[in-house]
């Protein structure tokens, strides 16, 4: 009865999250993003609406769309009780304090569904004392689910049990939170701080003391611990800011409170400079000013001796800079044995950091898997502390004779080796084999008869070499179903600048002309064939041209897609407008739709996230979104192996003076700053292909001649000139 109560929870649909604060308004709106039917409540409805205001206005912002904040319900707990009896999952996200906790859930536990999941969000709390006096029911579905904030952009999240919550369970929420909430899920003991505040809060504390023991400045110390030690650009003393120090200051108390028995808990101590800004209420981002504060355009950067506000440095050690392209392990080795500021700040914070981690690993955690996949995907650790351990080297760490890893397996906590559990369904590129490679593209086997077409220039631009390669390739190829991919983190940044660039300086027509067909036909080609485009990072402009080209694209939720040809005086050329015009027009889309869309295009408009670029008509219905991000490959893969080749629709004409409509909002868009004189230029090149063009072929046509127009414009010339020199666009 058990296990089919528990296998019930993968078909929940309805949630319930209680209290409206930052971390309950963004787990509710990081739910409502995926298609759940959410409710919020807090005290009244009144404070859930004044609460989830802020939410709404949060940035980075927590919805795809602003306008799904509409579909959150708002309550009150007392008017509204019986929306937790409707839903299939309670997630109490109220204020840390465990008597309030425990009265809510004396409240509640009367109308909740019997079949329904229960779980709290905090960040320490101990699970067993808030399940005290709970009935037997409640207490085998009851655990801790901690998000990380924003929870739409960190895939974290610490599950945590109690002694009386049943093992089936915890497996079915486990496999919930993967497959439909676009969570990695690591399952922590019930001790103070779990994993990542016990762990990684001490780390952070760790860092400012040294920094003020060794009288090293803030902007020293994130040189140091930014992406040379492979870790986030926030480093330490930005990550303190984004964190709160009143945040860190309320974790440390609890971690002080309850781990007496840690010889190491002096860390967690207030750092004076901290406690200086906690004094002032400069307590971070949210306050405008913690360790660092900005003045318009200007950053400055608390000087930790005066405690006082000054210019941010630009500080740089040559030590670092001269290994900072070895891998990690090996250049953090090296860096520990460099006698300079760097080397000494590295042996007084990281050593003690990766020792602490070893002390602390069978309190806190079932694996060392564990405690690395935290600071991962929680922090930002491109590797947890004893993956870098085996990588730097244990001896060279005070941990002679320790090995944490080898192969597919990791040691235990009491002797030997165990596998490390196979999980496909998180599958990336590199977990699949290459089977053949050419200059500008590999492909890589994903079994089940699906092979990974994927770009291997840098960024994955679009160069004429490459649409050389992959039209051989298709023109040819005996492979019945694929991937379109990218071995970057970056899909494709587009067609490579610097050759527009040349041709135009040597009025080269005809070479322009003859790149802008071979585009054209190789997007023609790959649509013959059953291709998914896997899109993840950036897709712009010819990258973005190739994937419509594909049956379908599945689309990483974060992915930024887009043609933005336009900020550098250009139209799409390789099909884009034409495709875009394609995609876009139907029986029930009219001609104000297609205006609206070829203003997008005329905009360079780049959706920030996969379902933006949907609203902007920039990719298709049928094209879908991949929210978790670790499932791209192994999703695109299941479309693949159920896509067929999608003809392209016929050209057709809908109803309605679409010139006119282009024309009023392109006039609109210049009454209101959005565009520019030459901007309405670029603007009436689309309109000639969206509403001049009599059929597929001559809109083909139309957009090559266009865009060699404009080639030859000198406000065009100078914005490819002004992006390729500072990578941002001009407006002229």
């Amino acid at each position: 009865m058990a296990s089919k109560l528990y296998g019930e929870w993968s078909e929940a649909r309805k949630v319930c999250v209680i209290g409206a604060g930052t971390m309950g308004s963004g787990i509710a709106a990081h739910l409502c993003n995926l298609g759940f039917d959410v409710s919020l409540l807090d005290v009244t409805r009144d404070a859930a609406t004044e609460a989830f205001a802020k939410a709404k206005q949060a940035r980075p912002p927590h919805f795809y769309l602003p306008e799904r904040s509409n579909q959150v319900h708002l309550g009150g707990i007392a008017e509204n009780l019986d929306w937790v009896a409707g839903a299939d999952w309670v997630c109490e996200a109220i204020v840390e304090k465990l008597d309030i906790k425990r009265s809510l859930f004396e409240k509640i536990e009367p109308v909740l569904s019997p079949t329904a999941m229960i779980s709290t969000n905090t960040s320490g709390l101990q699970m067993e004392l808030l399940a005290e006096g709970r009935s037997d029911s409640f207490r085998k579905r009851f655990m801790g689910t901690h998000f990380f904030n924003p929870p739409r952009y960190l895939k974290l999240l610490e599950l945590i049990p109690t002694a009386s919550t049943d093992k089936a369970a915890i497996e079915a929420m486990t496999k919930f939170l993967e497959e439909q909430c676009a969570r990695r899920v690591v399952v922590a003991k019930d001790t103070p701080g779990f994993i990542a505040n016990r762990y990684g809060m001490w780390s952070m504390f760790h860092a400012i003391h040294s920094a003020e023991k060794l009288h090293l400045s803030v902007e020293q110390v994130d040189a140091i611990t930014g992406p040379f030690l492979g870790r986030p650009r926030s480093a330490s003393f930005r990550l303190n800011d984004l964190v709160g120090l009143d945040i860190m200051e309320d974790i440390a108390a609890n971690l002080i409170e309850r781990c007496q028995h840690d010889p190491n808990r002096a860390v967690l101590q207030l750092p004076a400079s901290m406690h200086t800004l906690l004094q002032r209420g400069w307590i971070g981002e949210k306050a405008g000013q913690g360790y660092y504060r900005r003045e318009g355009k200007e950053l400055l950067c608390l000087d930790l001796q005066t405690l006082a506000y000054r210019q941010k440095l630009d500080v740089r050690f040559e030590s670092l800079d001269g290994i900072s392209k070895l891998p990690l392990g090996e250049r953090v080795a090296k860096a520990l044995e460099f006698k300079d500021e760097a080397g000494e700040f590295l042996r007084t914070h990281l050593v003690p950091v990766l020792q602490y981690a070893e002390a602390v690993k069978e309190e806190i955690s079932h694996s060392h898997q564990d405690v690395d996949r935290v600071m991962k995907w929680g922090f930002g650790w491109e590797m947890g502390p004893f993956e870098m351990i085996d990588a730097i080297g244990p001896d060279k760490v005070g941990l002679a004779g320790k090995h944490y890893y080898k192969g597919k397996t990791q040691a235990t906590f009491h002797g030997g080796f165990t596998a490390i559990k196979a999980e496909p369904q998180f599958a990336s590129l590199q977990d699949f084999q290459i089977v053949s490679k050419a200059e500008n593209h590999q492909i890589r086997d994903l079994g089940d008869g699906v092979h990974a077409v994927c770009l291997t220039t840098k960024q994955g631009v679009i160069t004429t070499a490459l649409v050389s390669e992959l039209t051989r390739f298709f023109d040819g190829c005996k492979f019945d179903r694929m991937l379109l991919s990218s071995e970057s983190k970056n899909f494709s940044v587009g067609f490579d600048l610097n050759f527009f660039l040349t041709a135009i300086q040597n009025v080269d027509v005809q070479g322009i002309d003859k790149a802008l067909i071979a585009l054209q036909k190789l997007g023609e080609l790959i649509e013959r064939y059953s291709i998914v485009a896997a899109v993840q990072g950036y897709c712009l402009g010819a990258g973005h041209e190739l994937a419509l080209s594909c049956a379908h694209i599945a689309a990483s939720g974060e992915a930024q897609i887009g043609l933005p040809e336009a900020r550098v005086g250009l139209i799409p050329g390789g099909r884009g407008t034409v495709l875009t015009r394609i995609f876009n027009q139907s029986k029930d889309n009219t001609a104000q739709r297609l205006a609206e869309v070829a203003m997008n295009v005329a905009e360079g408009s780049v959706g920030n996230n996969a379902d933006h670029a949907r609203s902007l008509g920039i990719i298709r219905p049928t094209d879908i979104t991949i929210y978790h991000p670790d499932r791209l490959i192994g999703d695109a893969k299941r479309l693949v192996l159920t896509a067929l080749p999608t003809a392209r629709p016929a050209w057709r004409t809908p109803d309605g003076p679409m010139t006119g409509m282009i024309e009023r909002l392109m006039q609109e868009a210049r009454t209101a700053g959005r565009m520019s004189e030459y901007d309405e230029v670029i603007g009436n090149k689309i309109k000639q292909v969206y509403a001049k063009s009599e059929s597929y072929e001559d809109a083909l046509e139309r957009e090559r001649a266009e865009f060699l127009e404009l080639c030859f414009r000198a406000l065009t010339q100078a914005r490819i000139k002004h992006m390729l020199e500072n990578g941002k666009p001009l407006r002229n």
